[in-house]
This record gives structure tokens, C-alpha cells and sequence, in this order.
């Protein structure tokens, strides 16, 4: 573009060096290299930020520089536009800024006054990935409680990455040395490019459908740059990993940054080898931890035993102790029961009971005698008056016949 095409007016002629009267004052010729600013149309200009410092703190402007490979430009992002940002800014942030330009007369130094402002380039995906992320951790899929157990001893282990690359005979060798038991089935898909997304959903797929059905699933590839491993931010692609029903461990080889898929994945690891290396633990390794676990196991049953023997022999011994004290008592009361008369000699004790009874039979006859006399003797006494009582009731029956008769 032919900034000086589009201004109001052309500029002067160069003064001559013998006439100060054509000359231009710096005041001229600020305002007229303003005017030539102004007349630039507002433009979109993509650059990096640099030097940036703001918001200000007394005023809330943000003071910069957008660069490329071969220039630099002055920029001010006014505090109203800043204000109602997207993003903050950053240095080495890809920006697309619009705006105008602006010469400032007291100084004379132009700037590119940006009225907005976009992420880029990378930038741009970064933001995108970032919201993509929030807005599956908001549904639940990054928490832990989700995520599912990977088998400590896997058996069968299904790779799904590209089969014409390094990283699937990194992947069979580190198996292998590790763990030459373990069943490896590679299924083929692309990692990059364009329909990498859906080839990789569809390897998940087949993946888990493998009968008998594998203990989990390798996600991987190589290192790359943040575009190149954009497959692995696809929404579409990180909710098929969310939503497999075998557990999924991602490698993609890119340290510094997580991968959506890594979020949402069961394990996350930062190279294909670490995924390898995580789901087939070392042969050596296992026969350490079996021996180990059989030294522990020993040391169990053999304090479980002690105890167990200790206690027994408590129990033995209070069970003696109260035998013992039983038996004493029960030989205190045959002691007891046996020096009774009645037990010591019976016979003795039937005499005895016999002669009583008979004493008592006696007493009880002669008591009998005695009892009879006495009455015996008390009717004696009696007969006489009861003759008296007879004959005197037999003299008032008459008196009393007669009485009746006359009435």
C-alpha cells in the first residue's frame, strides 16, 4: 500500500538550500506527516507483542511493541479497549491488532493505536484448546473419581498410533524387554493431518473391541510442534477417549504442553516409551516384588503364628488354673457331704431315728391314756346334772302341753 496515495494533499517540494522561507517548521512538519497518517485507512496488522507494559496503573493504557522478522511497530491499546479484552496480552503472543495510525507532535514517534484485538496463529489455537478444556472439565471428564484403574500386571495391550512410523517399534521393543509376556496388537491410524481425528476415534474403536478384550489401550505418537499435535486437542476425538470402555493411556511426546486427550485419558504419560514402560513393569521387577511380597507374607504368618501360639498357651494355662480351682471346690464339698452322720455310717443313723420313733410312739400312748381319763372323769362329773337338766326340761314340756290345751 502507497500511504502517501492516499493523503489529502502531496508534499511539498524539497526547499531550496539558499531560501529559509520555503523551509517547513518541525511543527509543518509534524502536522504534515500526521495529516499523511491519518489519511491511512483503519488497517489489521499481525505481529508479536513485545515490551508489553500495562494496564498502567494510574491510567489503565497498555504500551507495546508489534513485531516481525525485520520491523517493529509502536502500539497503545487504550483502557477501554483493554477493558472488554478477551485475553490478556502477553509477550510472544501472535496478535492480530486493528487499529490506526497516530503521530505524537511534542516527541514526533509514531504508533499503531488498536481499537481491537485477536489472538493468532498459535495463540489463537492455545485460547481455543484452553476453552475446549474448561468446558470438558466443567462436564466432569478430567476428574479423578472418573478415571479408571490400569491393571498393574497387564497381559494383552492394544497400540493405537501410526504403523509407518519410529514410534510403534519404540513401542513392541520396550514391551518386549520389559515384559516378554505381554501380548502386543497394534492397530493403524494417522496422528496428523487432516481426517487423523476420526482414523483415530475409528482405531479406538476397533481397539476395544479386540476379543478377548485387551487390559488397555496405548494413545500415542512422537514429539511435534503445538500444531502438529492439534489431532490430540480434538473435542471430538478426547470424549471417544473419555467414553471407552477399556482404559486408555496416552503418550504423545510432548512434554511442555497437555494434550486434551491426556486430560481425559486414564493415565497420562510424556512419551510413548514412558506409556509403554508404565503398563509392563520390568520381568526383573515383578520377580523383586514377588520376593518381597513372600518375605512379607513369611513375616506375617510367622508373627500371625506366634501369637496365635501365645495366646493358646494363655488359654491352656487359665484353663488349668480354673480346673483346678473347680476341682478343689468339688473335693471340699465331698469332704464336707462325707463327714455328715448320715453318710458316715446310716445304719447307726436308722437305729437311732427307729429308737426315737418308738420313744415317741410311747409317750404318745401314754399321753392318749392320760387324755381319755380325764375325760372319762369329766363325764362322770357331768351325769348327774345332765339327769337334773333331762328331767327338768320334761317338767316344762308338760307345763306347756297343758298351756296349749286350754288355749
Amino acid at each position: 500500500m502507497n500511504v502517501w496515495n492516499l493523503t489529502a494533499e502531496k508534499p511539498p517540494a524539497p526547499p531550496s538550500a539558499a531560501g529559509e522561507d520555503d523551509a517547513l517548521s518541525v511543527s509543518q512538519a509534524a502536522e504534515l506527516a500526521a495529516g499523511a497518517l491519518h489519511g491511512v485507512p483503519k488497517i489489521t496488522v499481525l505481529g508479536e507483542v513485545t515490551g508489553f507494559r500495562g494496564p498502567n496503573a494510574r491510567s489503565g493504557h497498555c504500551y507495546f511493541q508489534i513485531k516481525d522478522e525485520s520491523a517493529a511497530l509502536d502500539c497503545i491499546v487504550w483502557k477501554g479497549t483493554y477493558d472488554k479484552r478477551a485475553f490478556d496480552l502477553r509477550d510472544g503472543l501472535q496478535v492480530l491488532f486493528t487499529g490506526t495510525f497516530d503521530l505524537y507532535k511534542p516527541t514526533g514517534k509514531m504508533s499503531f493505536k488498536a481499537s481491537s484485538f485477536t489472538l493468532a496463529g498459535e495463540g489463537l489455537l492455545r485460547q481455543q484448546v484452553a476453552q475446549l478444556a474448561e468446558r470438558l472439565r466443567r462436564e466432569g471428564l478430567m476428574e479423578p473419581e472418573r478415571k479408571r484403574r490400569i491393571p498393574v500386571f497387564c497381559t494383552r495391550v492394544a497400540v493405537v498410533t501410526s504403523l509407518s512410523g519410529a514410534v510403534v517399534n519404540d513401542v513392541k521393543r520396550t514391551l518386549r524387554r520389559r515384559n516378554p509376556l505381554v501380548e502386543v496388537i497394534c492397530v493403524g491410524a494417522k496422528v496428523q493431518g487432516e481426517g487423523a481425528p476420526a482414523e483415530l476415534i475409528e482405531g479406538l474403536r476397533r481397539a476395544a473391541a479386540i476379543t478377548p478384550a485387551p487390559d488397555c489401550i496405548l494413545l500415542v505418537r512422537g514429539g511435534g510442534s503445538f500444531e502438529d499435535l492439534m489431532t490430540f486437542n480434538d473435542e471430538e476425538l478426547a470424549r471417544a477417549v473419555a467414553a471407552c470402555p477399556v482404559p486408555v493411556v496416552t503418550g504423545i511426546g510432548h512434554e511442555p504442553d497437555n494434550s486434551i486427550c491426556d486430560m481425559v485419558s486414564d493415565r497420562r504419560c510424556s512419551t510413548p516409551t514412558a506409556a509403554a514402560e508404565s503398563v509392563a513393569p520390568e520381568f526383573a521387577e515383578l520377580v523383586n516384588v514377588l520376593d518381597m511380597r513372600e518375605q512379607r507374607l513369611q513375616r506375617s504368618l510367622s508373627a500371625i503364628t506366634s501369637s496365635a501360639a501365645a495366646d493358646l498357651d494363655g488359654r491352656a494355662a487359665r484353663l488349668g488354673r480354673a480346673t483346678s480351682a473347680l476341682l478343689g471346690r468339688f473335693s471340699l464339698a465331698i469332704e464336707g457331704y462325707a463327714s455328715r452322720p448320715c453318710l458316715a455310717d446310716p445304719a447307726h443313723v436308722v437305729d437311732r431315728r427307729r429308737a426315737e420313733l418308738a420313744q415317741t410312739s410311747d409317750r404318745f400312748a401314754q399321753a392318749c391314756d392320760r387324755s381319755l381319763e380325764r375325760h372319762a372323769a369329766s363325764l362322770e362329773r357331768m351325769a348327774p346334772r345332765l339327769v337334773g337338766s333331762t328331767t327338768g326340761l320334761a317338767r316344762k314340756r308338760h307345763a306347756l302341753d297343758l298351756a296349749t290345751s286350754q288355749l
